[in-house]
Formats: C-alpha cells, structure tokens, sequence
C-alpha cells in the first residue's frame, strides 16, 4: 500500500514538471528569434534549457551537401532534407529545410539555387543520436533515421559544427518544395490518469487490510462457520 500512495505522490510530481514544461515550451515557439548560439554556448546546451527555442541564423547553404532522413509527416511518408548552413564565424548549422515526399527525393527538384546569404528562422532542436527505434543509422550507405547531427556531420567531412540543428519556419507565402513548418510539438500528459489510478489502487488495498484486520480481530464465535468443520 505504501508503494501504491508512492506512486501516486510521483505521478502528481510528474504532472507540476510537465505543465511547467509545456508552459516554458509554448513561450519559446512564440517567442520573438533570437540569435543561435554561438560556439561558447554549446557546452552549456540542454534539452531543458534549449529545446524549442526560436531562432535566427544567417550564413551560405554548402553545396549539395544535404542529408536525407526518413520522416513520416501530415503529409505522409518521405525526408527531412538537413542542410548545412556555413556562418561568417566559420561555424556550420545544420538547418532542417523541410520535408519532401519519397517521390521527391532528386535534389534536383528542391536543391537552393542561392549561393548568397540567407537567412533562417526556426525552432532549436536538439541532436538525435543513435537512429530511430529498431533502426540505426547507416552513414556508409547514406541511410538515415533520425537526426544525428554529430555523425551527419562526420560522414559529410564537416567540421566545427553546432551540437543541435534548427527546424525551419515556413515563410509567409511559401511553397514548394521542401514543406517547412512541420515541427509536431506534443507532450503526453496523462499524469493525472495516473494519479487517480494508483490512489484508487491504495484505497482498494488500505480497505482490503482493514477488512482482514477486523475479521482477524472478531471473536470466534461470531466467525461464519465453513462447512464440514465442527467444533468438538
């Protein structure tokens, strides 16, 4: 029983920490862009401080140096296109341009025409490591599964790259190909669910153990006889 009151105690704990999350988040995502951290600020990224947080960035996209990871959207099936963005600092951030359908996937069809300076406003997202579930990213054969920016990076030869990559916003009137603005930002909260569930089962527990406690505790002659047993 005392497990049982544990776990509801957790859960409520659980709850406060997830809508003080999903408050911090929503005041990101509308909040005004501020510059993408630079070089001394990586080492003191975390998820809890940084994820989702609007951004800016400017710099010159490199080439054809895009990386495509597997992706399922509102739009279906296809690729993130992760593209490096070189900043004058000499720094490179990885931007995610957007998705492209599987039929899409010839660069020829989306591939930025610009070799000036462009510039990006998006969501900070954190690197993802280590492939996506039952499926591990293989560099040598150019297969993605999750956003890797640390092994993107080294298969792609680049060097002094930022530890997270940005989402792109989608621009007022934009089309085209790759579809920007497809960032889900979803928090299962079923914390409270749970709270009652485990409270439920502690109550249920609690009566069970006064209920055995007090038959325990009545004189014999008041317990019901079984059948077949007499008393000599």
């Amino acid at each position: 029983m005392v497990g049982l009151v544990a776990l509801a105690v957790w859960q409520v704990h659980r709850r406060a920490y997830k809508l003080d999350l999903i408050a911090r988040v929503e005041a990101r995502v509308h909040a005004a862009p501020s510059p993408a951290p630079g070089p001394d600020d990586w080492a003191g990224m975390s998820t809890a401080a940084d994820e989702y947080r609007r951004v800016s960035v400017t710099g010159r996209w490199l080439g054809d140096d895009s990386a495509l990871v597997k992706a399922v959207t509102e739009l279906g099936g296809g690729f993130w296109v992760m593209a490096p963005l070189a900043r004058d600092d000499g720094t490179i951030i990885l931007v995610n341009r957007g998705f492209v359908p599987e039929t899409e996937r010839d660069p020829a069809a989306w591939r930025s025409r610009s070799s000036g300076p462009v510039s990006v406003v998006g969501l900070l997202r954190m690197s993802e490591p280590g492939g996506a579930f039952l499926r591990a990213n293989d560099p040598a054969a150019d297969r993605w599964f999750s956003r890797d920016v640390a092994v993107i990076a080294e298969a792609r030869g680049l060097n002094n790259v930022a530890p997270y990559f940005v989402d792109a916003e989608r621009e007022p009137g934009g089309s085209g190909l790759p579809v920007a603005g497809l960032t889900v930002i979803a928090f299962s909260n079923n914390h409270l669910v749970y709270t009652f569930t485990w409270g439920a089962l502690a109550l249920m527990a609690a009566a069970g153990a006064i209920f055995v406690n007090l038959d325990l505790l009545r004189p014999g002659w008041l317990r019901p006889r079984q059948e077949g047993v007499h008393e000599s």
